[in-house]
């Protein structure tokens, strides 16, 4: 069974009982790996030029929970053939934010948009943080939506990968209802996710987590 957990800003207070209620080991012997290559497409001024903060913060969340193997990867210039050895032993599949243009574009170079539903399909934990949440949704058109001038890196084709049925958008505030009003002419369901929720689909099921406000549009529904 597919599972996959999105979430705005990675494993909050809020849904960490959740998160480990879905992991399938103990959280001691789960192998993860953490996809780093999204923070990269994003200006150096953003991180300060060292390791982006947003990487420090969500693989200490993982280690938090308990998690010590966990596999730093950068998909910039790994192939098809590395990536399977990388994938065949993992539990977790942790992708970090960023730009999400840049992440699809490595993603599709490198094989990962192939090999990922492969490696969901085996069994392994499917987590996204920010442009790793849009980066499985079938398309990641929403990462224009607050920015419509971020740079795309040469892609104009915005299929995701497409383990989710709608889409999302990361970092809800209400500032932001009015721009997704005017977005909402997407053919997709929306879900909009405030840094204190996720949205898991596992099978045929999606459920809201975390605080109990719902930002739906385009007829997103929660299925039991």
């Amino acid at each position: 069974m597919n599972t996959v957990l999105l979430t705005s800003a990675g494993i909050v207070p809020e849904i960490k009982k959740d998160f480990l209620s879905l992991l399938p080991k103990k959280p001691s012997e789960v192998n993860a790996v953490f996809v780093v290559t999204g923070a990269y497409g994003m200006p150096p001024e953003t991180y300060g030029g060292k390791e982006p903060w947003w990487l420090v913060r969500d693989k200490q969340t993982l280690r938090d929970c308990g998690i010590t193997h966990i596999e730093d990867l950068d998909l910039r210039g790994k192939n098809k053939s590395q990536l399977e050895k990388i994938l065949a032993d993992k539990d977790l599949v942790f992708v970090s934010g960023g730009n999400t243009f840049f992440l699809l574009r490595y993603a599709r170079e490198s094989g990962f948009d192939k090999l990922l539903p492969i490696c969901i399909k085996r069994g392994a934990l499917y987590v996204g943080a920010s442009a790793g949440s849009y980066l499985v949704c079938p398309s990641i058109e929403m990462a224009l939506w607050k920015e419509p001038k971020r740079d795309r890196f040469g892609l104009t084709d915005t299929k995701g990968i497409n383990l989710a049925p709608f889409l999302v958008m990361a970092h809800f505030v209400e500032k932001y209802r009015e721009i997704i009003d005017k977005a909402a002419t997407t053919k997709y369901p929306i879900v909009a996710l405030t840094d204190k929720q996720a949205v898991l689909v596992k099978g045929k099921k999606i459920k809201l987590l975390g605080l109990s406000e719902r930002n739906f549009w385009n007829g997103f529904k929660e299925v039991a």
